[in-house]
């Protein structure tokens, strides 16, 4: 194999000041709760909503802020994903043999129950992963998908991956970054 560029520098398993903050914030979070996952908000992103759940109220004035030729490309982008999905789908067929009198062998396909969809959206919005996500869950017959997209540092959040999230089917979209302590 021929390593074009090591990526060594990057791997944090091997940061033992990485790997002792990321298991301080871990027990913080499962100590504490939301409580926690407030303050971390507040201290990475300067996002301290009431709810980081976002009401259809709330879905519907970002779906309407989105430029509408954000939309249109939006809409035509998951409808091609979604054909795609639906197709793809048609080939995962369940299978069922009689291998030797009385053993009957074989799969199907059960979707799980509950997703969740992280889209990255911070400095870079990710409209994409909306699409690749969700949309092929839902198509898999994924009866809840819960989408997360971190908040504008200090602000809000893009309109244009609300749009996304909700189109492409989330049943639940929450503004809630991951913590990311600087270095």
């Amino acid at each position: 194999m021929k390593v074009v560029k090591d990526g060594g520098h990057r791997l944090f398993e091997r940061d033992p000041e990485t790997a002792r903050v990321v298991s301080e914030i871990l027990l913080d979070l499962e100590k504490d709760g939301l409580p926690a996952v407030r303050r971390y908000s507040r201290q990475f992103d300067q996002w301290d909503p009431p709810n980081f759940e976002l009401s259809e109220k709330q879905i519907q004035e970002a779906v309407s802020l989105t430029d509408a030729q954000v939309v249109r490309d939006t809409d035509l982008c998951q409808a091609n994903v979604r054909r795609f999905a639906q197709a793809q789908l048609r080939t995962l067929l369940p299978l069922e043999t009689e291998s030797q009198p009385g053993a009957i062998l074989g799969h199907r396909h059960i979707p799980v129950r509950r997703v969740g969809s992280y889209i990255p959206g911070g400095r870079y919005p990710m409209l994409g992963s909306a699409q690749m996500s969700i949309i092929p869950a839902k198509v898999a017959g994924v009866k809840e998908v819960v989408a997360f997209t971190p908040p504008v540092k200090g602000q809000s959040y893009y309109p244009a991956t609300i749009n996304a999230m909700k189109k492409a089917g989330a049943d639940r979209l929450f503004v809630l970054a991951a913590c990311r302590p600087s270095r």
